[in-house]
């Protein structure tokens, strides 16, 4: 039988299209990822890093092939359909595992929600040790002029200042977006806050190492607090930076990005590499901005205690007594953010085509 140019071309066009829909029903389906920065050793088993909890308690019992990346696996639950994975260490690592997570064909994300659940340290003038913090803004650390400790004018309250800025407290605030890269994000407020409302009554762990941790920052009410479940920004460096005067600059940096609106809580490195790399594949359509969360749970402070100096509290958080928050705050982190995805996982019907919002 002699074809017609008509019948070839639909025949041509079903060889196209065929293979094209049988990729898209070949998805693996995913309504939460879940994001954490790193494992210390196998994913289960032994000593735990961020990961381990998922894979253990949600559970992520599924290994999904990830060649490229600095984990090599993915962890997957396919009754409630979220994805795992810890992306490496550093805002680099951050950009890179999660570039590519969204390019992968094996993935449709335009409708997932993100969850960032890892630890960091606070400010012991926001909240204590232990604390579970829900972040509204992410704000770049790592972006900035930098004058050296021995030259900074006496009328500057630091040496940090906006690039191209000629003082720490140049008006107006540049944009926030500029070709220099991006300085400061802020998350969805309706879904920050449903997820606020869902965990503040938690209960966290809270041993005797964090009640004897808090118990020093004699003069720092909030610090002294049992932990809690809170709302309060990050601020996102790639340094570990420590001490009174540079969480000083730290609570200023905060307010002066967020133009007096935001409050200075935990310490990070990878949020804005997060926030930078899913906000370019959200231009493309590739993923929903307005579906992102950012949890941080407290490991430590980010400055000593009255009487002590920033040199021997880096030497005593080399110990186990003296990082006494890292189990509590790995804990927490699960503890707090497994409730907000299983309630997006579970009641997906509700949540698929409708981000939730507080009342």
């Amino acid at each position: 039988m002699r074809l017609t140019f008509p019948v070839l071309t639909a025949f041509a066009l079903s060889l196209f299209v065929l293979p094209q829909a049988r990729a898209e029903e070949a998805k693996i389906p995913v309504r939460v990822v879940v994001v954490t920065t790193f494992e210390l050793g196998k994913d289960s088993g032994d000593m735990p890093g961020e990961f381990q909890n998922w894979v253990e308690k949600l559970p992520l019992g599924t290994e999904i092939p990830a060649p490229g990346t600095d984990h090599g696996v993915m962890r997957y639950n396919p009754s409630l359909q979220v994805l795992g994975l810890a992306t490496g260490e550093g805002p680099e690592h951050m950009a890179s595992a999660m570039t590519g997570l969204v390019l992968d064909p094996r993935f449709d994300l335009r409708k997932a929600y993100f969850v960032l659940a890892g630890i960091g340290g606070i400010d012991p003038n926001f909240g204590p040790v232990g604390a579970a913090v829900w972040a509204p803004h992410v704000i770049n650390g790592g972006l900035a002029h930098m004058v050296d400790a021995r030259e900074i004018p006496k009328d500057w309250p630091d040496g940090f200042l906006p690039v191209q800025g000629a003082s720490p407290s140049l008006s107006p605030v540049p944009p926030l977006h500029s070709q220099w890269g991006d300085m400061g994000y802020t998350l969805n407020p309706g879904l920050v806050a449903w997820a606020y409302q869902l965990t503040r009554d938690i209960p966290l762990p809270d041993t005797k190492g964090l009640q004897t941790s808090r118990a020093r920052y004699h003069g720092y009410p909030q610090a002294q607090l049992p932990p809690k479940v809170m709302t309060g920004d990050t601020l996102s460096s790639e340094t570990f930076w420590a001490g009174e005067r540079m969480n000083r600059w730290a609570e200023r940096w905060v307010k002066y990005w967020t133009e007096g609106k935001g409050v200075f809580a935990t310490t990070a490195e990878e949020d804005i590499g997060f926030m930078q790399a899913l906000t370019a594949q959200a231009r493309a359509g590739r993923v929903d901005m307005n579906r992102v969360l950012i949890l941080r749970t407290a490991s430590n402070y980010d400055m000593p205690p009255p009487g002590r100096t920033v040199a021997e509290m880096l030497k005593e958080e080399t110990t186990e007594a003296g990082f006494s928050g890292f189990i509590p705050s790995l804990d927490a982190a699960y503890r707090v953010g497994s409730v907000v995805v299983r309630e997006l996982a579970t009641r997906w019907d509700r949540y698929q085509d409708t981000i939730p919002t507080a009342p």
